[in-house]
């Protein structure tokens, strides 16, 4: 994702970039100005340093643990512009919870979401999940109320985990721009998602290998831009598409996996789209923009 993004910044006329790097990791061999960061260093003097001389501020970060909104907020503090998501919105969406819930208040089709301690858990199939994970880690699927509640009986998974029902259907992705209550949709995705031993693991995606959804997808991503209004940049949504429709699973607040084959897919730079966003109050996708279909594999 990194090294997509800085290629597509890079060739933006006019736009000088800066990233910080880990230090033990090789060149990016990019143009672009790099801030080395040892395991020693301070982080965040490193971070305040790059904000400091920075005009704008592109964040690649996790929402676990609230880094994503901790960095965020430090960016708005020191008077840069934020080139997402705003602290609040960003709140949410980590939470898997809260999103269920301000979907839901808004009409939104999402799937529910509960506390393991909720009394409405019953018997069925059950999906427990990290409240602010990324990704499928640590996601199980368990066919009994016993089983589910056993296994989250360790580990301190009460208190970290939700419980959602099972949905049966096609995993997928879309790939939006959204400010101000408002969506550009960029991508309609089919997602790899594998599950083994009841277990779920991530592996990858057909960009726009669900682009015979456009337009349900698009109006899921303007009702989801509506609901959330703080959400803003580039944000990806996951969902279930069944034979009863969409169904929302969650809010990613940042760059997603997909942004990788977003340029081939599109025939445009989606970086150049998103500056043009934020300063263009009159902004509006190019008619040339394309839907071809690009494989992202995690497993090569």
């Amino acid at each position: 994702m990194l090294r997509s993004l800085l290629a597509d910044l890079s060739e933006i006329p006019g736009v000088v970039t800066l990233t910080t790097r880990d230090s033990r990791l090789p060149a990016l061999g990019l143009p672009v100005g790099t801030v080395p960061v040892s395991p020693e260093s301070d982080f965040q003097q490193s971070w305040r340093e790059c904000i400091g001389v920075a005009d704008a501020v592109w964040l690649i970060a996790p929402e676990t643990g609230r880094v994503l909104e901790n960095l965020s907020e430090m960016v708005i503090s020191a008077g840069k512009v934020l080139l997402g998501s705003s602290p609040e919105a960003i709140a949410v969406a980590a939470s898997k919870f809260s999103t269920s819930a301000v979907l839901a208040e808004r009409g939104v089709p999402v799937v529910r979401s509960f506390r393991p301690e909720d009394l409405s858990i019953g018997d069925g199939i059950w999906v427990a999940k990290p409240d602010d994970g990324a990704g499928c880690e640590d996601t199980r699927r368990f066919a009994s109320k016993a089983a589910l509640m056993a296994w989250l009986g360790h580990d301190g998974r009460m208190c970290s985990h939700i419980v959602q029902p099972y949905l049966p259907g096609e995993t997928a992705s879309l790939s939006m721009l959204c400010r101000n209550g408002r969506a550009w949709l960029l991508g309609c995705n089919r997602q790899v998602i594998r599950l083994k031993q009841d277990a779920f693991s991530y592996h990858g995606s057909e960009i726009n290998g669900m682009a015979c959804y456009w337009s349900e997808f698009g109006r899921i991503a303007q009702d989801v831009a509506c609901a959330v209004p703080g959400l803003a940049g580039y944000v990806g949504v996951d969902l279930i598409v069944a034979k009863t429709g969409l169904t929302v699973l969650e809010i990613n607040p940042r760059l997603t996996t997909s942004y990788v084959g977003l340029r081939r897919a599109m025939s445009c730079n989606p970086a150049r789209l998103a500056l043009d966003m934020f300063y263009n109050d009159t902004f509006e996708l190019p008619l040339t923009m394309a839907r071809d279909v690009v494989e992202i594999s995690l497993d090569e």
